[in-house]
């Protein structure tokens, strides 16, 4: 066991303990020097040959005033040496600097500590302790320097043994720490330090203590009890302690409190994660026009990075029939959930409002109080009597106090100078409290999205207008028809585009005559269903005419012409059962298919013609022989074009589907399934009619 160790562990040493080469004593190299009581050296150690220049033999037996002391000096010494070996008690040992002659010739001012003895025979000695006294003034001011470094060092300051136990810690660790250094001593840091996570701490001290490499700049982050009880950052630095010969002390730590630095970089982190968040918005919201698909991308856009759990909810009364509040609510509000978002395992998810389902809020509810003043509402710290304003109803505020809701955010959602409705954001699990910072960020979000949103609301209502106009201008079911069995759809896009102006028709003609009519208006919405409407109107009123379907598409061209250069292609076929004709006519559109029981079907070869509203080309009739049991195949491009796919290579996979004998509605329903693009960005309007002997 060492000495270091003995004194560490506070063990008594024994009779003899050695130590290393290295020490303080080592460093002054103090010379012993023992004089007898007529002043000879009787005892002259290594150490005085080194600081006086003579050796043992040169010196022992010899007047050490004659021999070390200039005769300027003689009085004095004299003086002073018959004063240490007759005085009383306390003039029996004297300190001081004097000058000493060395061998050399050389004057050197000596530190001395002189005291007498007595030996066993009685006889009295004079002990010298001597050392260069410039080094001991050096070595002196080094320690002063060093102790007044580390007490006044703002810095925290602490030394470890070998075990990690603390030895000394100076004043400013104390304070950081909050605890006194005698409470310090010879414990581990982690009895000391209950405000931060000591473990990462004691693991780089252990690895600085093994490998002698120094770990600089260990980041830790703590909440210290005193005096704010906030948020603090320290930066920890550690060494290896070494004496001369390279044994291992311990380790000593520095402590800088880098507060304010950890809070500009956490806030620095913060906008640029507002910033990213805000980025992703514009990009991730309002990516199609479908008003349930544009409010979950907003919610599902806010966890986690800014809440646990959100939900957008839309005032009921904005969502029906698309009406415009013209001033915010009054009173309680009925609420629309259009989405939730956040971790299912959450208890407060439960106590949100299912998404679809209305909930009215009274005037007490805070997202009421949101809607109708128009401003954000912020509970930093969620207490109890909160609960009930938060949730629509008892059981909800007790799922949320269950769930433990830490902090609440609403903002509202408002376009165009109109509320639309709330953002409702929850933090269950982060601890961290919104802030005025995450109120200009939500509604910054909450903007961006609200104008998608009225978007969406608005185009889903146009589009249901148009769709539904399209349905009423559309014709019902097809009436029976000498020679012809008929089966038919429409299928409009989905709800993230627009609705076109696709129609077909069919339309009894004299002599047990049938007109076969499929159309497409280019554009889309109200107005391409207006028009539509307009030509599907013009083409029967020329039909009953019985005119040449040449001649038909001629007339209904001109009407065409004059709808505001709206362009339209059309097919229009009329058959005759008494002579097994089709008569066809094309105006731009796709070319029919004939459809064979017995042989691969064909696309009919016509002349294209050209699209409705161009004017003054004339088009062409074509007769078709026809038989019975072929199948005569009139559709729109919304059934095969595709947008990375040539058309050609389209209709050859729609011919591939119809070979063998099927029905026409199983035809119709086969090429639906099969064909549209899955993003079903046009409309689809089909006709197939199987051509059968008159009875």
């Amino acid at each position: 066991m060492s000495a270091s160790e003995l004194f560490r562990t506070g063990e008594e040493p024994g009779p003899a303990v050695e130590t290393a080469p290295g020490s303080l004593l080592d460093v002054l190299r103090v010379a012993t020097v023992v004089l007898d009581s007529r002043g000879r050296i009787v005892l002259w150690s290594p150490q005085a040959e080194e600081l006086f220049g003579y050796t043992a033999a040169e010196a022992l037996g010899r007047y050490a005033a004659r021999l070390m002391v200039d005769e300027r000096h003689l009085d004095v010494v004299l003086r002073l040496f018959e004063r240490v070996m007759t005085g009383d008690e306390s003039e029996a040992r004297w300190a001081g600097v004097f000058p000493v002659r060395h061998k050399d010739g050389a004057i050197r001012f000596v530190e001395f500590r002189n005291m007498r003895l007595m030996g066993e025979d009685g006889g009295l000695y004079a002990l010298g302790l001597a050392t260069d006294s410039a080094t001991l003034r050096q070595v002196e001011t080094e320690l002063a320097l060093s102790v007044q470094l580390i007490n006044q060092s703002p810095i925290g300051l602490g030394v470890f043994d070998t075990e990690l136990r603390y030895v000394s810690v100076n004043p400013a660790l104390e304070r950081i720490n909050g605890l006194p250094a005698a409470e310090h001593i010879g414990r581990h840091i982690s009895e000391t330090v209950s405000f931060l996570e000591t473990g990462p701490i004691e693991a780089a001290m252990r690895q600085v203590l093994h490998s002698g490499v120094p770990v600089l700049d260990q980041y830790a982050v703590g909440r210290p009890p005193a005096p704010a009880d906030e948020e603090r950052a320290w930066s920890v630095s550690h060494y290896r302690l070494e004496d001369a010969a390279g044994r291992v002390l311990g380790v000593a730590s520095s402590v800088v409190d880098v507060t304010e630095r950890h809070r500009a970089a956490t806030e620095a982190a913060e906008v640029r994660h507002r910033l990213a968040l805000i980025a992703e918005a514009s990009i991730r919201v309002g990516t199609t026009l479908d008003l349930d698909q544009t409010a979950r991308e907003l919610a599902e856009l806010c966890v986690p990075g800014l809440a646990d759990i959100a939900a957008v909810d839309v005032l009921d009364s904005v969502l029906a029939e698309g009406r415009r509040a013209a001033e915010p609510p009054v009173g309680p509000a009925a609420f629309r959930a259009l989405a939730l978002a956040g971790d299912d395992g959450d208890v407060a998810m439960r106590a949100a409002d299912p998404v679809g389902e209305v909930a009215r809020y009274e005037t007490d509810r805070l997202v009421t109080r949101c809607v109708s003043t128009l401003r954000p509402i912020l509970l930093a710290e969620v207490r109890p009597p909160d609960l009930p304003r938060i949730a629509a109803h008892p059981r909800g505020a007790e799922l949320l106090a269950r769930a433990g809701l830490r902090s609440y955010l609403a903002v509202p959602l408002i376009a165009r100078g109109e509320v639309l409705g709330a953002l409702d954001l929850k933090r269950t699990r982060n601890p961290a409290p919104f802030d005025e910072d995450d109120v200009v960020l939500a509604r910054e979000l909450a903007a961006r999205a609200a104008v998608c949103i009225d978007n969406a609301r608005w185009y889903q209502t146009q589009r249901h207008a148009a769709l539904s106009l399209q349905r009423t201008l559309l014709p019902g079911r097809p009436p029976e028809r000498l020679g012809l069995r008929i089966a038919y759809r429409y299928q409009p896009a989905r709800a993230d585009n627009e609705v076109g102006g696709d129609w077909f028709d069919v339309i009894a003609l004299d002599g047990d005559k049938t007109a076969l009519v499929v159309g497409d208006v280019m554009g889309s919405g109200i107005h391409a269903a207006a028009t539509m409407g307009q030509l599907r109107t013009a083409g029967r009123a020329l039909a009953n005419l019985d005119l040449d379907p040449a001649r038909v598409l001629h007339c209904v061209d001109a009407t065409a012409t004059g709808l505001e250069q709206d362009i339209a292609t059309c097919v229009y076929a009329v058959y005759d059962p008494h002579r097994a004709e089709c008569r066809i006519s094309v105006a731009g559109h796709l070319p029919p298919v004939l459809i064979h029981p017995d042989r691969p079907p064909e696309l009919l070869d016509l002349p294209p013609g050209a699209p409705l509203g161009v004017g003054g080309v004339p088009f062409r009739t074509s007769a078709v022989p026809v038989s019975p049991g072929d199948q005569l195949l009139l559709y729109t491009d919304g059934l095969v074009e595709k947008r990375d796919e040539p058309i050609d290579v389209r209709l050859r996979a729609m011919l591939s589907l119809l070979t063998g004998a099927r029905s026409p509605e199983e035809n119709c329903s086969l090429l639906l399934e099969a064909l549209p693009d899955p993003g079903h960005h046009d409309d689809v309007a089909m006709l197939i009619a199987r051509f059968e002997p008159p009875e």
